[in-house]
C-alpha cells in the first residue's frame, strides 16, 4: 500500500500543484489590472502595484485551494482513470475504501500546508500589502469608512480618521461617557504615537460638559491609557475574512471585552476553522465522481464539473453567511452547515458506487 499510497499522491499532487498555479496566475493578473487604475496617484507606480498583486497572492492561495485540491483530485483520478490505470489497481484487488484513503492521506498533508500559508504568511502579507499601498497612495493608512475606525473602550467613544506609519495616528476623537450615558468630556488630538505602553496624544482640545455649561481648554500633549493597542487598531486594515485565526480570537475578545457585537468576527473565526475541513470534503467528493458519473469523462468535462461544484459551493457558503448575520444563527452553525451538507452529498455519492 505505500507503493500506492506514493503513486496516487505524486499524481494527485502534481495536478492540484498545476491547478493552483493557474489560478494563482488568473487572479494574479486580474488583481494587477485592477491596480493600474491607481498607478501615477501620489507614489503608487507599477513597481508599488506589482508588489501588491504579488503579496495578496498568498491570500488567493488559502481562498481558492479547496477548490484546487477538488480539481487537482478529479484531474489526478481521472488521468488514471483514463490510462486504465485505475482498473488495473481495482483488479489487483485494491478496494475503493483504501484508494479513497490514499487520497485522503496526501489530503491531511496538503491542508497542513494549506493551513501554515493561510495562518502564518498570508495574513502578515496581506496586512503589509494594504498599508503599503495607503501610504504610496497618500502617505496614510485609509480605514474602512469615510467617518474613521469607531470603537469602544469602557465609557469612552473612539474615533480615529487616520493610522499612520510607526504606531501613529490622527485626527482621534474620544467622547467620555458617564454611568448613565451622559457625555461629560470629548477630547480632540490631531495626532498620537504609541510609547512605553501609552498613548502620547498631541495637539489636544478638550470640551467639558457639566452642570454648569461648557468649558474648553488646550493642551499641547498629554498620556492616554486604553486597551486599544497598536496590533488592535492595525487590525482594523483588513477584513475579518483576511485575518489569522489568532487574530480574530483576540480582537474577539476584546470586542466581547468592550460590550461590542463579535457576530461578524465569530463567523470568520469559525470559517476559519472549518475551512480544512472543508479541502478534505472536496477530495473525498472527488473520488466518486471519478468512479461514477465521470468515469468515462474527458479532462474538459472534469474541469467543468469540478468548477461548477466548486464555484457552487463557494456561492452557497457566501450566501448562507450573509444569511446567518441577518438573521443572527448560531456562527459555528453557518460556518459548518455548508460542509455538512456537501459532506453528506458525497457520502451519498461513495456509497452508489461501492
Amino acid at each position: 500500500m505505500r507503493i500506492l499510497d506514493r503513486y496516487l499522491g505524486n499524481t494527485v499532487a502534481l495536478s492540484t500543484l498545476l491547478v493552483t498555479l493557474v489560478l494563482l496566475a488568473l487572479f494574479f493578473f486580474i488583481d494587477f489590472a485592477e491596480q493600474l487604475g491607481d498607478v501615477g496617484k501620489g507614489n503608487y507606480g507599477l513597481a508599488q502595484a506589482l508588489q501588491y498583486a504579488l503579496l495578496i497572492q498568498a491570500r488567493h492561495f488559502y481562498e481558492l485551494f479547496p477548490v484546487a485540491a477538488l480539481l487537482g483530485t478529479l484531474l489526478g483520478l481521472g488521468w488514471l482513470a483514463s490510462n486504465n490505470e485505475l482498473i488495473v489497481i481495482r483488479s489487483a484487488g485494491v478496494s475503493l475504501a483504501q484508494i479513497t484513503l490514499s487520497v485522503m492521506k496526501l489530503g491531511a498533508v496538503m491542508i497542513l500546508a494549506a493551513m501554515a500559508v493561510g495562518e502564518l504568511l498570508a495574513p502578515l502579507s496581506e496586512q503589509y500589502a494594504q498599508s503599503q499601498r495607503s501610504i504610496a497612495l497618500s502617505d496614510r493608512i485609509t480605514l474602512k469608512t469615510n467617518y474613521g475606525f469607531w470603537t469602544r473602550d469602557g465609557q469612552s467613544f473612539i474615533n480615529i480618521r487616520t493610522i499612520l506609519p510607526g504606531d501613529r495616528l490622527g485626527d482621534i476623537s474620544i467622547h467620555e461617557f458617564d454611568k448613565h450615558y451622559n457625555l461629560r468630556v470629548t477630547t480632540y488630538a490631531e495626532r498620537a504615537h504609541y510609547e512605553n505602553n501609552t498613548w502620547r496624544l498631541e495637539g489636544i482640545v478638550q470640551t467639558y460638559v457639566g452642570d454648569n455649561g461648557v468649558t474648553t481648554r488646550r493642551i499641547e500633549s498629554a498620556a492616554w491609557e486604553s486597551l486599544l493597542s497598536p496590533e488592535i487598531i492595525n487590525l482594523v486594515a483588513i477584513k475579518p475574512d483576511k485575518l489569522s485565526v489568532w487574530d480574530l480570537y483576540r480582537y474577539i475578545g476584546y470586542l466581547r471585552d468592550n460590550g461590542q457585537s463579535a457576530v461578524r468576527y465569530e463567523q470568520a473565526f469559525w470559517g476559519k476553522l472549518v475551512a480544512p475541513v472543508v479541502t478534505a470534503v472536496m477530495m473525498f467528493l472527488a473520488v466518486p465522481f471519478t468512479f461514477g458519473a465521470l468515469r468515462a469523462a474527458g479532462m474538459g468535462q472534469r474541469l467543468l464539473i469540478g468548477s461548477m461544484v466548486g464555484i457552487g459551493f463557494h456561492l452557497f457558503n457566501q450566501t448562507f453567511t450573509q444569511v446567518g448575520l441577518v438573521y443572527n444563527f448560531n456562527p459555528l452553525l453557518t460556518a459548518a452547515l455548508p460542509t455538512l451538507l456537501f459532506f453528506g452529498l458525497a457520502t451519498v455519492l461513495m456509497r452508489r458506487v461501492q
